[in-house]
């Protein structure tokens, strides 16, 4: 496991040090703006919410990569900083993988919960923005956000959104068809609430057929989705299960997308890496166990 995370941690820097311009002042910080980058990508690797407990842990275990450290509020400052750059990296390790060049692509949300308890609610800083929604899947209400996410097949992120509960998904899904780079035209499988004859000629009208299972109400007939719909359940288990995407610890907004954006970094570098090495996985978790 040290090896692999090793190995990842060596190809998110040398990537991110190549892309990152040098400046003056980069040069003279104790960390550089790569290794601020690599080192997010290890706290989401090595499932490790806290900020603290992450430095704590990484003076033990990834001193041979980085002898010093920096303090947390360093970390923290630094990492919030570098949001807009974590994010652009997430296209530059996409682009590598075979799943960024496939006109099959999967679409789907989860719910990414801040709080339960109504006190908490009334005074986190992200009572402006958050909401509440239910979640299907798990029967259940939630406050917070939904995030929404085009992928391909092999858990490759090509377009990643977050928004208001509330938000109706298809309109959320428009929008991720225009963020998606294709070079031609994609089909995107989804679940029923991807339904309606308005939302599939705006859908085509941005060079995409949706294709969903059909409700009740429809006539019987058309593909069995089950097993490539399992995927993208696959995907977003395992952002919540090994990334702790659901433990993301964040208390404001800009703070909560960068952790976000940190997790799935860590998942396009790690799908990207494993095909450079020719190690396909059995299933969507080997790419980051």
């Amino acid at each position: 496991m040290l090896a692999d995370l090793d190995l990842l941690l060596i190809a998110v820097f040398c990537t991110a040090d190549d892309l990152l311009p040098r400046g003056v002042k980069n040069a003279r910080r104790m960390l550089t703006d790569a290794e601020v980058v690599t080192l997010c990508v290890a706290q989401a690797m090595m499932g490790i919410p806290s900020d603290a407990r992450f430095l704590k842990v990484a003076r033990k275990q990834l001193s041979h990569l980085f002898p010093v450290l920096p303090k947390r509020p360093g970390y923290l400052k630094r990492r919030q900083r570098l949001s807009d750059t974590i994010e652009a990296l997430i296209a530059v390790f996409a682009s590598d993988s075979p799943g960024f060049q496939d006109d099959l692509v999967l679409v789907d949300s989860t719910p990414v919960e801040c709080a339960r308890s109504i006190e908490t609610t009334r005074r986190s800083q992200l009572a402006d923005a958050a909401d509440y929604g239910y979640c299907a899947s798990h029967s259940r209400y939630f406050w917070g956000f939904r995030l929404h996410g085009l992928f391909a097949l092999d858990g490759t992120p090509r377009a990643l959104l977050l928004t208001s509960p509330k938000t109706p998904e298809r309109d959320v899904c428009l929008t991720l068809l225009e963020r998606c780079q294709r070079a031609g035209h994609i089909f995107v499988i989804g679940d029923k609430g991807y339904a309606g004859h308005e939302f599939e000629h705006s859908a085509a009208a941005l060079g995409a057929t949706i294709i969903r299972p059909r409700r009740k109400d429809e006539h019987p007939g058309g593909p069995h989705l089950a097993p490539i719909r399992q995927r993208i359940e696959s995907i977003f288990q395992t952002c919540k299960d090994l990334l702790t995407l659901e433990r993301h610890g964040a208390r404001t907004l800009h703070g909560l997308a960068t952790r976000i954006r940190t997790r799935f970094l860590a998942l396009a570098a790690a799908i990207s890496l494993n095909h450079r090495l020719g190690r396909p996985p059995r299933t969507l978790v080997d790419y980051v166990a």
